[in-house]
């Protein structure tokens, strides 16, 4: 039977990355591949995790992504963006909607990130060198093998065990240095069977 962890952070053990390592072994393909079929070394994602740290420290966790609509502001406007207008990038259509919806509806983003959200604002930040989408992947697969042996459930993943009710800031980062510190000891080139 799965056993239910709670606050204050509860430390992720040696005994508890050696299980993970264990079930991460057993993983059907390479945990370490990432979606562009290119292997994350152990280290890059160490660091994706250390960013994903300081980012949470800096603008703070928050167990689920909230929206606040100020109520007071007119209904009736519509985004300044012409859909069927070709030569804008995703990228700036995204933008003038997050636009639209911050100054013209009111809808106020808080700064505070899920550990979803700030692992996935980390690979789109060209601010932490070799982190990206493969990166925080690899990063993902690390995490919920360590839920795994933490909570003994073979279906747990961390994106669900961050959202529990009783979770709190102190758990997330401790989860994310026992990943950091997983991946830099059983990372792929120091993987059991492999030269270093």
């Amino acid at each position: 039977m799965p056993k239910t962890t709670t606050s204050p952070a509860t430390p992720f053990t040696d005994a508890t990355l050696r299980k993970a390592q264990e079930l991460l072994a057993q993983s059907y393909g390479s945990v370490w591949t990432g979606p562009s079929g290119e292997e994350s070394s152990g280290e890059a994602v160490a660091r994706h995790l250390e960013a994903t740290i300081a980012l949470l420290d800096k603008d703070g966790w928050s167990r689920v992504t909230t929206y606040f609509l100020d109520q007071g502001q007119d209904q009736g406007r519509t985004i300044d963006v012409n859909p069927a207008d070709e030569s804008l990038t995703v990228k700036q259509m995204i933008r003038a909607v997050l636009r639209f919806l911050h100054d013209d509806i009111g809808l106020d983003l808080d700064p505070r990130r899920t550990l979803d959200a700030a692992l996935r604002h980390v690979a789109e930040d060209d601010a932490h060198g070799d982190t990206d989408t493969d990166t925080a992947t690899v990063a993902g697969y690390v995490l919920d093998r360590l839920i795994q042996a933490h909570t003994g459930s073979p279906s747990a993943r961390a994106t669900a065990w961050s959202e529990r009710q009783h979770r709190t800031h102190a758990d997330i980062t401790t989860l994310l240095t026992a990943g950091a510190r997983f991946a830099r000891t059983y990372g792929p080139a120091l993987a059991p069977g492999r030269a270093a």
